[in-house]
């Protein structure tokens, strides 16, 4: 593989407290068999800069989020491709000539490593997700890493034998795009993920809608990319209601926008109906057998306020996919 002919700069996405993962980070891209044109850090603004560096790194600040740091125009930027990272993925030195090698290779047009690997659940944790819908695990059809279900949740890869598989979504730390491309999807849209204290979802929004577009992306093991993942925390139960809150609020919008209002005819839409109204009764039912009033009526708050919000003109305004 030619090396000189792929032109790529790195645009991350941080708050700068990261630490030493931020430092490894910047040190494996220093180390890359190919190097990056231009390192840009996007920070959000009210935060310090940080003191991990390698001297070489161009620092933007931008409004504050998972979205709005990245559904960026990126003019700093002139390569023809853009690596996009969250502060906290290692990359070992072969690791952007990997992911450039399947992204020509194949044809394609986004490349993401799998960095959350989900056959790696213990056997109680793989009923459970299945159960609920969440996620569900698939046998090896060689072309498929995950794929997108009606419910909102995706199915994996149980047993990848390939190294290279096609995907309907993937991980957000860590992929490889052309700028053009990432710009056809206009991921400014989706500015509704920011509405939660968790925007969960995001990636699997922006992946899905590049696959809604026609890009082809995939998913490749065994690159060595690792995700440390330097995500702070809040008091347990703060979290819990937040992010229970959060998820449920994603799922039902982005069954409405991304499935149900994807899909035609009466047959397609109830089933896609059917699949949503599984996945609250599931939720709700293990809320009851617990007896947790209080999350039960934070799922409800969810539902509602996801339902209000797809009825609300700023949602109907939102460009169809």
């Amino acid at each position: 593989m030619d090396k000189s002919i792929y032109t790529y700069s790195v645009a991350i996405r941080t708050l700068g407290l990261a630490g030493h993962k931020y430092q490894v980070l910047l040190d494996s891209l220093k180390e890359q068999t190919i190097k990056p044109e231009k390192i840009v850090v996007y920070i959000a603004k009210g935060y310090q800069l940080p003191m991990e560096s390698i001297g070489t790194e161009y620092y933007v600040y931008v409004d504050k989020g998972m979205v709005s740091q990245r559904a960026l125009s990126y003019d700093e930027i002139d390569s023809e491709y853009i690596l996009f990272l969250d502060d906290d993925v290692y990359l070992p030195k072969d690791g952007v000539a990997k992911l450039f090698q399947a992204l020509i290779e194949n044809e394609a047009d986004v490349v993401s490593p799998d960095v959350f690997p989900n056959a790696e659940r213990g056997l109680g944790a793989k009923v459970l997700m299945a159960i609920s819908g969440r996620m569900w695990p698939r046998k090896d059809d060689k072309k498929w890493a995950y794929k997108v279900m009606r419910n909102s949740g995706y199915s994996y890869n149980v047993s990848p034998t390939l190294d290279v598989y096609e995907s309907q979504t993937n991980a957000g730390p860590c992929f490889l795009c052309s700028k053009k491309n990432f710009l056809k999807i206009r991921f400014e849209e989706e500015m509704w993920l920011e509405k939660c204290a968790y925007p969960l979802g995001e990636d699997q929004v922006m992946f899905y809608k590049m696959f809604l577009k026609g890009l082809k992306q995939l998913t490749v093991f065994n690159t060595g990319i690792l995700h440390m993942d330097a995500g702070t925390t809040l008091s347990s139960s703060d979290k819990e209601k937040k992010l229970v809150y959060s998820d449920l609020r994603f799922k039902t919008i982005f069954w409405h926008r991304f499935v149900f209002l994807h899909h035609k005819g009466f047959i397609n839409k109830s089933i896609d109906f059917m699949s949503i109204l599984y996945t609250f009764m599931f939720t709700i039912l293990v809320s009851l057998l617990k007896c947790r009033k209080d999350i039960l009526n934070v799922k409800i708050d969810a539902i509602v306020g996801a339902v209000n919000f797809i009825k609300s003109s700023q949602y109907k305004s939102l460009p169809r996919i």
